[in-house]
Parts: structure tokens; sequence; C-alpha cells
């Protein structure tokens, strides 16, 4: 199933993707796709409608994220070996993690912001996972049950703030429009496997990420049970777990960073696809 909120930024409403790819309302059956609709409940019923009976969204209606009332956004840094390379620095021996701030979210179409001082703003392809159910201390074993399911993401960085003012990542993370999310929510029941996931982006035209979730460092249910050993994680919560290479500060003989009037495609096998164009914050 695909669970989608379409509106507005601020007045998304509820919806579902039927099996011809039409969106659907489906607002008069849930107020909203949030914490408290992700449980294995609700998410049994939605997928019991018979969705082509439901009125369809017109088209071209914006799509925001997939998940409203998000109450955090947990990273997973360095979760590729080559990316890792590409940066300089070593695969680390634990997972690293930061924080993008919530603010950052926006729909998988809308425009990426760059601010007025950011000169290095860069893109990551990224898988998400959708916390279904509350997680504190759990084992890799039973991690994967506590999922509602998985999205796009891009998280979008600036490398200046992130590494050249002091340290703590978030800083060159949590910009406004910094994390495209969707267009989808897919529940965990459809994706066989998340460690058999291709991811690619491309700017311009030009293709620069290429990767797959099998080469993980620390897979799905690792991430997720070392997480929860630290903080615990609510339903609605999002962790975003790491990018392959090919991001712009890798690029050689110099990095390549985003520019105003450029244009992102992303996407990922089953997940869906991104288009943002860069305008000027």
């Amino acid at each position: 199933m695909k669970l989608v909120r379409h509106g507005a930024p601020g007045a998304e409403s509820a919806g579902i993707v039927d099996a011809h790819g039409t969106v659907r309302d489906v607002s008069m059956l849930v107020p909203d796709i949030g914490p408290a609709q992700l449980g294995a409940r609700t998410l049994a019923a939605l997928a019991a409608i018979d969705a082509t009976r439901l009125p369809a969204v017109p088209p071209g209606t914006r799509l925001g994220c997939p998940v409203g009332g998000v109450g955090k956004i947990v990273c997973v840094g360095l979760n590729y070996a080559d990316h890792a390379r590409e940066t300089g620095l070593a695969p680390p021996p634990e997972p690293v993690l930061f924080m993008k701030a919530t603010s950052s979210l926006c729909g998988p179409h809308d425009a990426v912001r760059i601010p007025p001082s950011a000169d290095k703003v860069d893109w990551e392809v990224e898988l998400g996972l959708v916390i279904g159910t509350r997680m504190q201390g759990v084992s890799e074993g039973d991690a994967l049950g506590h999922l509602a399911g998985y999205v796009l993401a891009n998280d979008v960085s600036e490398r200046a703030w992130q590494m050249e003012r002091g340290g703590q990542w978030d800083k060159g993370k949590s910009a406004d429009t910094f994390a495209p999310v969707g267009p989808w929510l897919v529940t965990a029941d459809e994706i066989a496997d998340p460690h058999a996931i291709d991811l690619w982006l491309q700017v311009n035209g030009q293709r620069m990420q290429s990767g797959s979730t099998r080469d993980f460092l620390f897979g799905v249910p690792a991430v997720l049970a070392y997480i929860s050993r630290f903080m615990t994680l609510e339903p609605g919560d999002l962790v975003l777990t790491g990018t392959p290479a090919g991001v712009g500060l890798g690029q050689k003989p110099q990095p390549r960073f985003l520019r105003v009037g450029d244009e992102m495609r992303l996407g990922a096998s089953g997940l869906g696809e991104q288009r943002l164009v860069c305008v000027a914050g």
C-alpha cells in the first residue's frame, strides 16, 4: 500500500494510491497520515479499502511529505564504505548518528531553497524508515516489526556549515526544505527486502549517484536496534539510513555543489521518484 499526503503546505490531507497509480482522497476516513494512523490495525483497515471507490485527487495536486506530525529525524552517516572513502573518512566501526530538524521537511517535488550564505549545498539520495510502533532497546530480531514502512528521502546538506563551522553536523543538515521526503509511504509488507533497493540521483540530467542498500555497512535491523539503545523512537519518527557514493563533495577533480536553477531527480526501486528544482532562499 502506498500512502500520500496531498494539498497545500500545512494543510495536507490523507490519500492512498490505487492499483492504477491514481491518488485517491481518503481524508473522510482518516484525518491524516501521522503517528496515530501508523499502527498495524489502522494500516490493515486502509489496505482493505477498495481505493477505486474513493474520490480521485485532481492531477497536478501537490504532494507533501507522506508522514505528518514527525517527531524527529534521526540520520545515519557514512553507512556506505564507498561514500566514506569519497569524503576522505574511514568506514566507522559503529553507526554515526546525527539529527535533522523537522522544519527541514518538504514534499517530493517542492523547491529546494538555497540560503543566501550557502555555497556548498549537496545532495544525498537515501532510504528512509518510518517508525510505526514505539522502539526502546529493541533487539535486531524484533526491529523490523516496529516499522510502518519506507520512503525515498534526500538528505540535502550544506557542507561548509556541516564541516567548517565548529562541529555538529546538524547545522549543515537542517535548513528549510533540506529534507524532501516521498512521494509515498510504502508500507512494510510491500518491501520484501530493504537490503535490495536500488537508489539513484541525477543533477541536470547527469547521473551522479547509483547505489544499492545491499551495500549498507549497517543494515536496517542493526541501525534501528542501535538507535533505540540511545533514544526512544516513536511512531512517525523518520530514520534516514545513509547515502551511497556520488555526492557533490566527492566529485573529482573538484567538488560540485548545487546552484540556483539546478534540478535534482532521484528515485529508489519501489519507492517512487522526486523532482526538485533549486531556488534562491
